[in-house]
């Protein structure tokens, strides 16, 4: 409990230190506004040439430029001519005065000629030249004495020191960054240790809160991460602002984090509206698919019955619903979806547009064979099936596979399409009521009596374990064949899945019946009629390596004379 309080307050400290610092540089960075700029007419500086004047990085005024004299270097040599009167020291500050010649107006400091002002600089700013000229002397007599003040060996060596403490702050900031973050690190780590021995058992939850784990201290990381940037970052702003030679960098370095920061706050702020819309239409989607699952939930309990519809398309057929409903609701959310009328935006959606339409029939084909499957409900999960020459009970059913378990043991994944395409044979369906039919057929000479031939077959399948006694077994003479008859013994059984087993021990027994009654088996070929039948004495029937059973539980008849 104390550890969990200590990392919290480390945590609250780490938290409270990075805020404190960021409006404390925010403050000590912060720039008056631009009266001017909050006078300029958007569209005029849209529509015409126009630039700032800048001394030291900061604005004095906004100047309109023409073709012949472009806006920006008409700024920058006014900014030359300002910086000549202010390393004059024999002009006061004050001393910018103007005057009036017809269509102009000029600003002068002493002897030094500064600019001039013409009617369009005043129409970009909206209002008169007169009051523009009066703007334009202020501000010119403040960047002098600004100038001056900055480059004061007293202003210079407390800018020093000022710098010199904050990158002490700084250093001293970024160890007490690290250091709570590694104290919070390895608190959440000996927290976590003890917490995942206790779930090892566990694979899944074990997993689970590694996972967890993981994300944890990954967030940790992300936040001290951004705190050092943060940090490097306003004390770069901070001690390039002190001085007039990098002010301008600083503005630039503070531009270039704050300008996209501040283009994605907008833009966030503008989406709210279609933020808005989409989050309830997610609400309502939600609530529509929540009633759907209950109707069709209730149709697989068979608490609804509909007819000519069956319990197990329920949920084959709530899923296509499903899908259909969430199409419908990104059909009508898309133009909602800020930046979805982008050029970028329409770009990407026609490039992953290509790839789906390119890479995605097989898998639309499964699709549509997975749920044609579904309804056409072939087999189902237990069933033992023979795909396509493939034999082996059916694991899992999905819409775009089906997986069996072989009689080896084996997982078998089945595309949708080759199950929908190919020949699907089920044991198991009729098996339940009427009995899987077992079938084996061998060839026996002409001269052993059909009829013979007929009770041996029966008295095997009776032999045999697991073979229905009702409906009895029964033999079908197929073929008359050159030197043998073909006989099919067919026995009916209720087990499909054991049916390997139950070919096995039908024809072992098959086999011992026809020896114990002296009959050769003329398959799979005849050459010619032997001095001595082809068949297994019975006393060798246990030949080692084989063991006789301690009790043969069904002997079988003697031998006839």
């Amino acid at each position: 409990m104390a550890k969990l309080v200590k990392a919290r307050l480390t945590l609250g400290w780490l938290l409270v230190t990075g805020l404190a610092f960021w409006f404390w540089i925010a403050a000590a960075t912060a720039e008056p506004q631009d009266e001017t700029s909050t006078l300029l007419s958007r569209s005029l500086m849209e529509e015409y040439d126009h630039a700032d004047v800048l001394v030291d990085g900061r604005a004095i005024l906004n100047v309109r430029g023409v073709e012949a004299f472009p806006a920006q270097q008409r700024a920058k040599e006014i900014a030359r001519r300002i910086v000549a009167a202010a390393q004059d020291s024999t002009i006061p500050a004050d001393a910018v005065r103007t005057e009036n010649k017809g269509d102009r107006t000029t600003l002068r400091a002493g002897d030094h000629f500064l600019l001039t002002l013409i009617d369009a600089d005043a129409a970009l700013v909206g209002i008169s030249r007169n009051v523009l000229a009066e703007v334009a002397q202020t501000r010119v007599a403040e960047a002098i004495a600004s100038y001056r003040h900055d480059r004061s060996p007293r202003v210079l060596l407390i800018h020093s020191l000022y710098a010199i403490a904050t990158t002490l702050i700084a250093v001293g900031l970024l160890f007490s960054f690290r250091r709570g973050f590694h104290r919070l690190d390895d608190i959440v780590e000996q927290r976590l240790k003890t917490h995942l021995k206790a779930l090892e058992a566990q694979s899944a939850r074990f997993l689970k809160a590694q996972q967890l784990a993981n994300a944890l201290r990954g967030a940790i990381k992300i936040v001290y991460m951004l705190l050092k940037v943060a940090l490097v970052f306003f004390y770069l702003n901070f001690v390039l602002g002190l001085y007039p030679w990098t002010r301008l960098f600083a503005a630039r370095l503070f531009d270039l984090i704050l300008g996209p920061m501040r283009t994605m706050v907008l833009a966030i702020l503008d989406a709210v509206p279609d933020l808005v819309f989409i989050a309830m239409l997610i609400l309502v989607i939600r609530y529509i698919l929540k009633m759907i699952e209950t109707f069709f939930s209730s149709i697989d309990q068979g608490a609804i019955r509909l007819a000519s519809f069956e319990r197990e398309w329920a949920w084959p057929t709530y899923r296509i619903s499903r899908l259909l409903v969430i199409i419908f609701a990104v059909v009508v959310a898309y133009p909602y979806v800020p930046g979805s009328r982008s050029d970028a935006f329409k770009g990407i959606s026609i490039f992953l547009g290509l790839i789906i339409s390119l890479g995605s029939p097989s898998m639309i084909a499964n699709f549509i064979a997975g749920y044609s499957l579904a309804y056409r409900r072939p087999f189902k999960i237990g069933d033992r099936v023979k795909i396509n020459g493939i034999l082996g009970d059916v694991m899992e059913m999905r819409v775009l596979v089906a997986r069996l378990h072989s009689l080896k043991n084996e997982e078998i994944v089945i595309p949708s399409t080759t199950i929908l395409n190919g020949e699907v044979v089920n044991y198991s369906t009729l098996a339940r009521e009427q009995g899987l039919i077992l079938h084996t057929t061998i060839g026996i000479g002409y001269e052993t009596p059909w009829r013979q031939v007929e009770a041996m077959l029966r008295l095997a399948a009776d032999r045999t374990v697991g073979l229905l006694k009702q409906p009895k077994p029964f033999v079908l003479l197929t073929a008359l064949g050159d030197f043998a008859i073909s006989y099919e013994l067919n026995a009916y059984s209720k087990d499909p899945q054991a049916m390997v087993q139950l070919y096995s021990t039908l024809h072992q027994n098959i086999l011992d019946v026809f020896n114990e009654y002296r009959v050769a088996i003329m398959t799979p070929a005849y050459i010619s009629d032997p001095s001595e039948p082809k068949i297994v004495p019975k006393d060798q029937w246990y030949a080692a390596p084989a063991t006789p059973p301690a009790q043969n539980t069904q002997p079988g008849p003697a031998h006839p004379a």
